[in-house]
């Protein structure tokens, strides 16, 4: 019987291309697994498309929980393209013996790489100046210098794969990087120079705060209003990791009266952002589609991560990223 591999069809389409661009399905095709995008995009991902699949690889943000389980016990292994998988309900796989993998390895360096774009991008006050050239109005430009990152404190709130990743690329650009951690990194902070410190005093001592840590119940409004005064007017706030991970109305009225300086956010609470939504209509907070990692390299290296995983369990193999 033919190894078989689901997709899910939120962000693929029935040939195979992707919102990600061309994933290299050959691979799959060539290591003897047939694959199939679902007809249906739901989420839950419902038991009944997932019936006669050996695997499932969950593209986009569909939710898998002991609902989309078939009652066949033939689905042995749920893939995710990207890092995250608080859509997961990774108790109920591990109750059935099911496989959960993702890739970590491949986004670290594109989400480092996004961080940075936000930190210089606010730092330099980039779309403000932009919106002056736009309207002709270069005689105000010495209104909008930018704080800078030379001599500043970035704190970076999660220091797994990607918080370290961010730390190694500011080491050139003359910046103290603190950091705060759920678990003991200390060893891996010593090697890059980053002092490790708890969550309130991290608040008040950056200039900057990226935010990386996973998404879930156990990080909901981990950055609340107490967080947002402490990082205080001057602060700018970076999140990259889960719109739930930020308390969205407290950071919209500080960034609206002042008390926070601006925001970098690929991320939000609720995705896409509702039509007339006040974080559309600030000027201080820099606003992508949870997608500004989105390159080509991503899309190779995410694909070929979760491929590896799918291949490796069909034939047997422990894949290099397994989460249970």
């Amino acid at each position: 019987m033919a190894y078989r591999a689901a997709v899910t069809r939120g962000y693929a389409h029935p040939d195979g291309s992707t919102i990600f661009g061309r994933l290299p399905w050959e691979r799959l095709t060539e290591a003897g697994i047939e694959w199939q995008v679902l007809d249906e995009a739901t989420s839950p991902v419902t038991a009944s498309m997932l019936q006669g699949f050996d695997a499932v690889m969950v593209l986009g943000p569909e939710r898998i929980d002991e609902s989309s389980l078939p009652v066949d016990g033939r689905l042995r292994h749920v893939a995710r393209f990207g890092a995250g998988y608080d859509a997961v309900d990774v108790a109920a796989l591990q109750a059935r013996g099911i496989r959960l993998t993702n890739t970590p390895d491949a986004v670290r360096e594109p989400m480092a790489h996004t961080a940075l774009t936000l930190l210089l991008a606010l730092g330099h006050n980039l779309p403000a100046k932009d919106r002056l050239v736009r309207e002709g109005r270069w005689d105000e430009r010495g209104k909008y210098r930018g704080r800078g990152l030379i001599g500043a404190t970035v704190g970076i709130v999660g220091f797994g794969g990607i918080g370290q990743a961010i730390a190694a690329l500011l080491q050139p650009f003359g910046v103290r990087v603190v950091a705060s951690n759920r678990s003991d990194r200390s060893a891996q902070a010593a090697t890059l120079g980053v002092e490790m410190l708890a969550l309130p005093g991290l608040m008040q001592t950056s200039d900057y705060v990226v935010v990386t840590v996973p998404g879930g119940e156990a990080t909901r409004h981990l950055i609340g209003a107490a967080e947002l005064d402490a990082l205080g007017p001057h602060g700018f706030l970076v999140n990259i990791a889960r719109g739930s991970v930020v308390d969205e109305q407290a950071l919209i009225d500080r960034l609206g009266d002042g008390r926070l300086a601006g925001a970098g956010l690929d991320v939000f609470e609720r995705e896409p952002l509702p039509e007339g939504h006040p974080l559309t209509t600030l000027d201080n907070v820099i606003l992508a589609p949870h997608s500004l990692c989105w390159t080509d390299a991503f899309t190779e290296r995410v694909a070929g991560s979760m491929f590896d995983s799918v291949i490796a369990i069909s034939r047997g193999e422990e894949p290099e990223h397994a989460v249970v």
